[in-house]
């Protein structure tokens, strides 16, 4: 039976404008990153699509090298996806992707230049079946390649009409400075900068939200639950679960988040959750969007049952001033 979406998708979801643009976005944005690949039945995807959908999530946001093990399925999933049961709700959806990293071989498949960012955008497109992407980011800044080569290739994709608006992603605040002064020079603005955001990596604190808000700049945050270690799954670190990221191989997120201390933190961060009537993972998504200069963050999903828990986060999107008090004292 084809899916059609939940004629009250959009009466709880809140949504919030991006930077000084007229774009709104839900304030929680589905990413493809993990599960979305071939290592995942194409029905079990569907489900969480729809599910996203039927809750208000209207941004899904993708990149050229998204999906496992072959780089591409992402696209090439949400491309079927969309054309059997999404087509209809085009109009109601931002589609993001993304270029910069590792894609295919040789000198023209990774970084910044001109000829990688365009070539890349194409295949994203026909990988997709689509005409053009609400948003491509430039994945990362490129050492090798002059800063404005490459925004001059995402203000030229603009003007071509394969893109709606353009962004960065990974910027820190001097680079995300003056990726923002050429591409206002080019007359096209910098929607949004994604970057990596939680309780335990909070180095945007230091200027770039600042940047951001001054410049009329929208904020993506991704890894807001610090890739599943912010919330109740991890918090015994002697029984990792078989079927969670950490299990994974290739994942960072041992490594990363998982030592003694952050997990002893975690659990005291559980109980104010407790307290607040929330899981530990809808407090700490709702800790990012306690930032003024977020708009959204980015969760990923293994099941269509945590999207569900995530969404109920924005139940309870305020915090007392002596909770954020408490949690500084045990992020410090």
């Amino acid at each position: 039976m084809k899916y059609t979406a939940d004629e009250k998708r959009y009466d709880n979801m809140k949504y919030r404008k991006c930077g000084n643009s007229g774009l709104y976005l839900p304030v929680i944005s589905l990413g493809l990153w993990q599960n979305f690949g071939e290592e995942t039945p194409l029905d079990i995807q569907k489900k969480k699509l729809f599910k996203a959908f039927d809750l208000g999530i209207t941004h899904f946001d993708l990149a050229n090298n998204y999906g496992r093990p072959k780089d591409g399925s992402a696209e090439e999933n949400f491309g079927r996806i969309l054309k059997s049961d999404l087509r209809s709700y085009r109009d109601e959806m931002i589609i993001s992707t993304k270029a910069g990293y590792d894609m295919w071989a040789g000198p023209y498949g990774n970084g910044g230049s001109r000829k990688y960012l365009m070539a890349s955008l194409d295949q994203s497109l026909k990988r997709m079946g689509l005409e053009y992407v609400d948003i491509f980011y430039h994945h990362r800044p490129d050492p090798d390649t002059p800063l404005e080569e490459s925004m001059t290739a995402l203000a030229d994709i603009v003007k071509q009409g394969k893109v709606l608006y353009v962004g960065i992603s990974n910027y820190k605040a001097e680079e995300t400075e003056q990726a923002v002064k050429i591409l206002n020079e080019l007359k096209v603005p910098c929607l949004i900068n994604q970057i990596r955001y939680n309780m335990f990596e909070r180095w945007a604190e230091e200027k770039l939200f600042e940047v951001l808000e001054n410049s009329g700049t929208g904020c993506m945050c991704y890894s807001p639950l610090a890739q599943g270690a912010l919330t109740n799954r991890y918090i015994n670190n002697k029984d990792i679960p078989d079927d969670s990221r950490a299990a994974k191989t290739g994942t960072t997120i041992e490594e990363r988040y998982l030592d003694e201390e952050k997990l002893l933190k975690v659990k005291k961060l559980n109980e104010i959750a407790e307290e607040r009537g929330q899981s530990m993972a809808q407090m700490a998504l709702a800790w990012v969007l306690r930032r003024k200069e977020v708009t959204s963050v980015l969760i990923g999903a293994s099941r269509s049952e945590q999207i569900e828990d995530n969404v109920k986060t924005i139940q309870n999107l305020e915090f007392l001033e002596d909770e954020i008090v408490k949690i500084e004292d045990i992020l410090k």
